[in-house]
């Protein structure tokens, strides 16, 4: 079994930062990928940035060079610092693991999701 736990939302100002967090544990043999999600009101959820095991990143159009997504291996950790934030940026973030637990299983794993709101 593998848990996930966010930490950092809050309610900033427009322009403002915020960094979120997201720890793994459990039964991990290997992280494959990690990253983040978000989901507006009445909206799909979408990618926000996700970074695989070897440091490749890959980011939304909307959040390039505002948003940078980091890993620390030793942790299980990832963490999402978020500059320059503006109000279509409010939604609910959920982090997404792709791990290995065994050597014949990979699973996709899901935070409970923090509330990012960006005040105008």
């Amino acid at each position: 079994q593998v848990q996930l736990v966010e930490s950092g939302g809050g309610l900033v100002q427009a322009g403002g930062s915020l960094r979120l967090s997201c720890a793994a544990s459990g039964s991990i043999l290997k992280i494959v990928e990690m990253g983040w999600y978000r989901q507006a009101p009445g909206k799909q959820r979408e990618l926000v940035a996700s970074i695989a095991s070897g440091g490749t990143t890959n980011y939304a159009d909307s959040v390039k060079d505002r948003f940078t997504i980091s890993r620390d291996n030793a942790k299980n950790t990832v963490y999402l610092q978020m500059n320059s934030l503006k109000p279509e940026d409010t939604a609910v973030y959920y982090c997404n693991a792709r791990i290995q637990s065994f050597p014949w299983r990979t699973s996709d794993y899901w935070g409970q999701g923090t509330q990012v709101t960006v005040s105008s």
